[in-house]
Protein backbone atom coordinates (compact mmCIF):
# COMPACT_ATOMS: atom_id res chain seq x y z
CA UNK A 1 0.00 0.00 0.00
CA UNK A 2 1.44 3.25 -0.91
CA UNK A 3 1.47 6.42 1.19
CA UNK A 4 0.16 8.59 -1.13
CA UNK A 5 -3.12 6.44 -2.23
CA UNK A 6 -6.04 7.96 -0.23
CA UNK A 7 -6.69 5.78 3.01
CA UNK A 8 -10.55 5.27 4.04
CA UNK A 9 -10.11 4.56 8.52
CA UNK A 10 -12.70 2.09 10.03
CA UNK A 11 -12.65 1.51 13.91
CA UNK A 12 -14.22 -2.05 14.51
CA UNK A 13 -14.97 -3.66 17.90
CA UNK A 14 -16.11 -7.48 19.21
CA UNK A 15 -15.73 -8.79 23.12
CA UNK A 16 -12.47 -7.44 24.18
CA UNK A 17 -11.33 -6.88 20.97
CA UNK A 18 -10.45 -3.72 19.29
CA UNK A 19 -9.16 -3.61 15.29
CA UNK A 20 -7.87 -0.37 13.53
CA UNK A 21 -8.35 -0.90 10.06
CA UNK A 22 -6.96 1.18 6.89
CA UNK A 23 -8.38 0.90 3.55
CA UNK A 24 -6.89 2.00 0.36
CA UNK A 25 -6.99 1.33 -3.74
CA UNK A 26 -4.32 -1.08 -4.44
CA UNK A 27 -3.94 -5.11 -5.33
CA UNK A 28 -5.64 -6.78 -2.72
CA UNK A 29 -2.85 -7.10 0.13
CA UNK A 30 -4.03 -7.89 3.94
CA UNK A 31 -1.98 -6.89 6.61
CA UNK A 32 -2.51 -7.96 10.15
CA UNK A 33 0.33 -6.74 12.79
CA UNK A 34 2.79 -6.93 10.06
CA UNK A 35 1.73 -10.33 9.28
CA UNK A 36 -0.51 -11.80 6.39
CA UNK A 37 -3.83 -13.26 6.64
CA UNK A 38 -2.45 -16.54 6.65
CA UNK A 39 0.37 -16.20 8.75
CA UNK A 40 -2.03 -13.84 11.84
CA UNK A 41 -5.69 -16.29 11.34
CA UNK A 42 -4.56 -19.69 10.30
CA UNK A 43 -8.00 -20.96 10.49
CA UNK A 44 -9.47 -20.52 7.70
CA UNK A 45 -12.96 -20.13 8.97
CA UNK A 46 -11.46 -16.84 11.08
CA UNK A 47 -10.03 -15.70 7.52
CA UNK A 48 -13.44 -15.99 5.44
CA UNK A 49 -15.75 -13.96 8.41
CA UNK A 50 -12.91 -11.36 8.69
CA UNK A 51 -12.99 -11.03 4.68
CA UNK A 52 -17.26 -11.46 4.16
CA UNK A 53 -17.73 -7.60 3.76
CA UNK A 54 -14.87 -7.85 0.90
CA UNK A 55 -16.14 -10.83 -0.52
CA UNK A 56 -19.33 -9.33 -0.31
CA UNK A 57 -19.45 -6.04 -1.95
CA UNK A 58 -17.33 -7.89 -4.48
CA UNK A 59 -13.98 -5.62 -3.73
CA UNK A 60 -11.63 -8.99 -2.77
CA UNK A 61 -8.63 -8.11 -4.77
CA UNK A 62 -9.16 -4.22 -5.45
CA UNK A 63 -8.04 -2.74 -2.07
CA UNK A 64 -5.58 -3.23 0.34
CA UNK A 65 -5.90 -3.69 4.11
CA UNK A 66 -3.38 -2.50 6.95
CA UNK A 67 -4.96 -3.32 10.11
CA UNK A 68 -4.12 -3.40 13.88
CA UNK A 69 -5.99 -5.47 15.89
CA UNK A 70 -5.56 -5.94 20.03
CA UNK A 71 -7.53 -7.10 22.79
CA UNK A 72 -9.45 -10.74 22.90
CA UNK A 73 -9.18 -13.98 21.24
CA UNK A 74 -8.45 -14.89 17.78
CA UNK A 75 -12.44 -15.08 16.81
CA UNK A 76 -13.25 -12.00 18.84
CA UNK A 77 -10.60 -10.34 16.48
CA UNK A 78 -11.63 -11.74 13.14
CA UNK A 79 -14.97 -9.84 14.35
CA UNK A 80 -13.53 -6.94 15.03
CA UNK A 81 -11.52 -6.54 12.35
CA UNK A 82 -14.88 -7.68 9.75
CA UNK A 83 -16.40 -4.88 11.82
CA UNK A 84 -14.20 -2.67 10.82
CA UNK A 85 -13.39 -3.27 7.49
CA UNK A 86 -17.19 -2.52 6.78
CA UNK A 87 -17.12 0.80 8.51
CA UNK A 88 -13.89 1.89 5.98
CA UNK A 89 -15.66 0.47 2.88
CA UNK A 90 -18.87 3.11 3.87
CA UNK A 91 -15.79 5.93 4.04
CA UNK A 92 -14.85 4.22 0.58
CA UNK A 93 -17.84 4.59 -1.09
CA UNK A 94 -20.96 5.06 0.61
CA UNK A 95 -23.42 3.38 -2.30
CA UNK A 96 -22.07 -0.21 -0.24
CA UNK A 97 -24.01 0.94 2.70
CA UNK A 98 -27.21 -0.63 1.61
CA UNK A 99 -25.55 -3.86 0.75
CA UNK A 100 -23.15 -3.85 3.67
CA UNK A 101 -26.60 -3.25 5.57
CA UNK A 102 -28.24 -5.88 4.79
CA UNK A 103 -26.04 -8.64 5.23
CA UNK A 104 -25.80 -7.51 9.22
CA UNK A 105 -21.74 -6.63 8.98
CA UNK A 106 -22.66 -2.74 10.07
CA UNK A 107 -24.20 -3.31 13.60
CA UNK A 108 -21.72 -4.00 16.34
CA UNK A 109 -22.02 -7.15 18.48
CA UNK A 110 -22.59 -5.88 21.55
CA UNK A 111 -22.40 -9.26 23.62
CA UNK A 112 -19.59 -8.94 25.66
CA UNK A 113 -18.64 -11.46 28.78
CA UNK A 114 -20.86 -11.27 31.87
CA UNK A 115 -19.59 -9.74 35.12
CA UNK A 116 -19.07 -11.88 38.38
CA UNK A 117 -21.40 -10.80 40.96
CA UNK A 118 -20.58 -11.28 44.46
CA UNK A 119 -21.91 -13.74 47.03
CA UNK A 120 -21.75 -16.29 44.01
CA UNK A 121 -18.63 -18.28 42.29
CA UNK A 122 -19.20 -17.24 38.94
CA UNK A 123 -21.46 -14.66 36.95
CA UNK A 124 -24.53 -17.04 36.91
CA UNK A 125 -23.02 -20.33 39.28
CA UNK A 126 -24.37 -20.13 42.30
CA UNK A 127 -23.34 -22.25 45.71
CA UNK A 128 -25.20 -25.34 46.33
CA UNK A 129 -28.13 -24.44 48.29
CA UNK A 130 -29.73 -26.99 51.10
CA UNK A 131 -32.59 -26.13 52.78
CA UNK A 132 -31.61 -28.09 56.14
Amino acid sequence: MTETAPKFYGTGRRKSSIARVYLADGTGSVVINGRSVEEYFPRFSNQAHMLFPLTHTELEGKVDLRIKVRGGGHTGQAGAIRHGIARALLKYNIELRPTLKQAGVLTRDARVKERKKYGQPGARKNYQFSKR
